[in-house]
């Protein structure tokens, strides 16, 4: 990455909230908060030297945002977004790596700090799939693991705290 500092991991971020490596690969997750319309989940492999450009302010998502049609040339596109029709704040959170809910293996979770809708994201060959897995009432401000893997979610203003279970992605 020519032109920035080599402690410069990543550039193009707008404003990550959560980032989050996967406990048995260490691929890199980061949940970006978008400007107007969108809101990003970026991915960056193990394998990575660093370097990547995630597009900010050139892209929101996958759309141009200032200036159609953009350059997009050496940009590392998000793997999913969401527009603010469904949200306004992602909150990023963890691959499911935990023992007690077999089906979630290998299952990414986000969610969305305004909506509280709960999605679910994961590879399939090259392309990312996510679906909706919960609609709640909850501001979801951050994901936690605890020692066993199993993964929970806390909501900002009643201050409780929840484990993911008996979801069907």
């Amino acid at each position: 990455m020519s032109g920035y500092r080599e402690e410069i991991w990543a550039l193009g971020l707008r404003n990550p909230w959560r980032v989050s490596f996967d406990t048995t690969t260490g691929d890199l997750y980061i949940a970006d908060v978008g400007q107007s319309k969108l809101e990003e989940i970026n991915y960056q492999h193990t394998s990575s030297s660093g370097g990547e450009n995630y597009g900010w302010n050139i892209m929101e998502g996958k759309d141009c945002y200032l200036l159609d049609p953009c350059n997009k040339s050496g940009l590392t596109l998000p793997v999913y977004a969401y527009s603010h029709a469904l949200g306004c704040s992602v909150t990023g959170g963890h691959v499911y790596r935990g023992g007690a809910q077999p089906s979630l293996q290998g299952i990414y979770f986000l969610a969305d700090f305004c909506s509280g809708i709960i999605w679910g994201l994961r590879p399939n060959s090259n392309i990312w799939e996510g679906s909706m897995l919960d609609d709640t009432t909850f501001n979801i401000s951050s994901f936690g693991l605890d020692e066993s893997g199993e993964l929970y979610f806390a909501s900002l203003y009643d201050g409780s705290i929840h484990k993911i279970s008996a979801v069907t992605p």
